[in-house]
Order: C-alpha cells, then sequence, then structure tokens
C-alpha cells in the first residue's frame, strides 16, 4: 500500500526528522506564514522524494476571537477583524489565501490543509461562504484538504467534497472517511494532545487504510514521534509500507 507516514509539525531536528520519514505537515503556516526564504530553504534541505504538506493560514478559516491569533505575529487592523476567517468573500481573506498559496508552490507543498473551527458550523451562511471560496479559490496544481470539526451532518460534509473537489480529512479513530482521491488522517488522540496510541489503535487505523489511495497518517499528539515510528515498524512487519 501506499501509505505515508508522518509528523503535524518537525518533532525533531529537520536533518533527523528527513532519515525517518518521508512527509510532514507543515503547521507554522497555520499560526503565520514564514518568510518566502524559509520555504525555499526547507525545500532544498529536504531529500529527493521528501513531500511536505501544509496547513492553510488560519486568516482563512478562522475569526480573530480564535485564541490561534496569539501566535499571529502581524498585527490586524481593528477596523477590519470582522472581515477575517469563516471563508468570507473579503479582500482580507482573498490576500490570505494568494499569499499561502505562494508560499506552498515555493514549499513544493501540493497537499493544503484547511481546518476548521468548531465554531464554524453548518450554517446557510457558513456552507455558502465555504462553496464561494472553494470554487473560486485558483488551484493551480495543488488538492484541497477540509477538516471539519463540530457538528456537521455526514451527507452534507459528502455532498460538500464530492461537489467542491475536496479530500475529507478525520481522525480516524473518531470518524469514517467520507470522500476524496486519497485518505488524509490527522491523529490527535483519543482522549487528547497527551495520549499515547496503542496496538489496538494502530490495527483500527490500518483496517481504515485503503489500498488503492494514497494514504496519509499524520500523528499530532505530544509523542507523535514515536507513536509515527512505531506505527511505521507496525506495518513494515506486516510488509505494508
Amino acid at each position: 500500500m501506499d501509505v505515508r507516514v508522518g509528523c503535524c509539525g518537525f518533532s525533531m531536528s529537520r536533518e533527523k526528522y528527513f532519515a525517518r520519514f518521508r512527509v510532514v505537515e507543515i503547521q507554522q503556516t497555520f499560526y503565520q506564514l514564514p518568510r518566502l526564504e524559509t520555504a525555499e530553504r526547507w525545500r532544498e534541505e529536504a531529500p529527493p522524494g521528501f513531500e511536505y504538506t501544509m496547513k492553510a493560514w488560519q486568516l482563512i478559516t478562522h475569526e480573530p476571537s480564535s485564541p490561534t491569533y496569539r501566535r499571529l505575529k502581524e498585527p490586524l487592523p481593528d477596523a477590519a477583524r470582522t472581515r477575517y476567517g469563516g471563508f468570507k468573500d473579503t479582500e482580507e481573506v482573498w490576500q490570505a489565501w494568494e499569499r499561502t498559496a505562494e508560499f506552498a508552490a515555493k514549499l513544493g507543498a501540493r497537499v493544503l490543509v484547511f481546518q476548521c473551527p468548531a465554531s464554524f458550523r453548518p450554517t446557510d451562511e457558513n456552507v455558502a461562504n465555504l462553496k464561494n471560496f472553494f470554487t473560486k479559490a485558483d488551484r493551480q496544481d495543488f488538492v484541497f484538504v477540509w477538516e471539519p470539526r463540530g457538528s456537521w451532518p455526514d451527507d452534507l460534509v459528502k455532498s460538500l467534497c464530492d461537489e467542491l473537489h475536496l479530500v475529507h480529512c478525520v481522525d480516524p479513530l473518531k470518524a469514517a472517511p467520507l470522500a476524496g482521491e486519497f485518505r488524509y488522517f490527522r491523529l490527535h488522540g483519543r482522549t487528547g494532545y497527551r495520549y499515547v496510541h496503542t496496538e489496538e489503535d494502530f490495527h483500527q487505523i490500518r483496517s481504515s487504510l485503503d489500498p488503492a489511495r494514497t494514504n496519509y497518517v499524520l500523528f499530532n499528539n505530544v509523542q507523535m514521534a514515536d507513536d509515527a515510528g512505531r506505527f511505521l515498524d507496525y506495518l513494515r512487519q506486516r510488509g505494508e509500507t
């Protein structure tokens, strides 16, 4: 199977990470986009065949009331604060998308993850904004991954992913993927960020893999490097990666 295992963020020095894994999901780009020179350096440092995926900037998905904005380094104009996040059709959101796309292109990241807060509920307005954004956004060569949170009905998630050509992102220990050309799993821990994944969890993750598709399995917990490494060993013992 094509199973790409890694972490949500570099959990060790990049040199050690490159030697251990072949994919990483960049997290910094969600909080604050680094300089374009940083993207170029990261790309040049990576060995051949290494893959970057990345999270889209929070200015697209999250409103400034989100606690994640505490890590935003660029001050927002007070008069424009209501114009950020929620996939709003505003100049501010589109500028955030243009800068996200520019960084992704420099990094060589094809897969972009749009993670929504639980406060982004399936209201008519939010659904309309979501449709408008993903219809109008210049995809270039990107593939868009959507991670909805909160009480989104399965039938609505599937219909939106199918209509807008999105890959549905889930934690396979908590939900089943509903749509997409590949599987994209983000593992946050059954009980929270400090959770350590077990052998039983690995069995369940494996059962969620699709042998006919590419499968991304990215750990996002305190012990993510150890868990990802153990899951790779688990797959190798079965001759599956």
